[in-house]
């Protein structure tokens, strides 16, 4: 009966403790010639940390010296940081997603802005955004960087234009004025709600 228990708790702790490893990075992307990869390769990245260490590895070789990339937990939203050509610190959310990045991603990468002291703030995948992520990152100066951007970035990077490569990363946001503007275009009121409130 002890020998039975004393077995059991064995196989719990190599059980926990297989849970509780550390996530290791596939190593398949990190020592690779960076030019090698394309759009193709992210696309097949096994998880998000790949795509984070292939953009770091990026950042570091088209001239971004001081750029690191954040602990995988308790990142606060933020990937990635570095300092463009003006001294501006930047945050990077890296999002390699089989669909359209929503909402959330510019969430939390606007709240980690002030966390990392940085001013300019940045989302990019190797998809597309959803309307009301590129709604929300306008009206908040996030700049949105999509397949199409990444893949300029690729290819200027590929051909030694490292120049262009970082215009791509430091152009301004798409900011929407509207709403600035006009406070009432982004109100919007639950029907249900002013109905039921009516009712009383």
């Amino acid at each position: 009966m002890i020998y039975l228990m004393f077995v059991i708790a064995i196989i719990v702790a190599v059980f926990i403790a297989l849970k509780l490893r550390p996530k290791t990075i596939s190593h398949k992307y990190t020592s690779f010639d960076l030019k090698s990869i394309g759009i193709e390769q992210i696309d097949m990245m096994e998880d998000g940390s790949e795509f984070e260490i292939y953009l770091y590895r990026l950042l570091k070789e088209i001239g971004y010296n001081d750029a690191y990339k954040t602990i995988d937990s308790g990142d606060f939203g933020a990937d990635l940081v570095f300092t463009d050509k003006s001294g501006t610190r930047t945050i990077i959310q890296a999002k390699r997603y089989s669909n359209p990045v929503g909402t959330d991603a510019v969430q939390q990468v606007y709240t980690a802005r002030n966390y990392y002291q940085a001013k300019k703030a940045i989302v990019i995948t190797n998809n597309f955004f959803t309307e009301p992520c590129e709604t929300l990152a306008g009206v908040n100066a996030v700049l949105l960087l999509d397949r199409n951007d990444l893949t300029a970035i690729i290819e200027h990077f590929r051909n030694g234009n490292y120049e262009k490569a970082r215009s791509i990363i430091e152009k301004e946001p798409r900011i929407i004025y509207e709403f600035w503007d006009n406070p009432d275009m982004s109100i919007k009121k639950d029907e249900k709600a002013e109905k039921l409130l009516q009712s009383f």
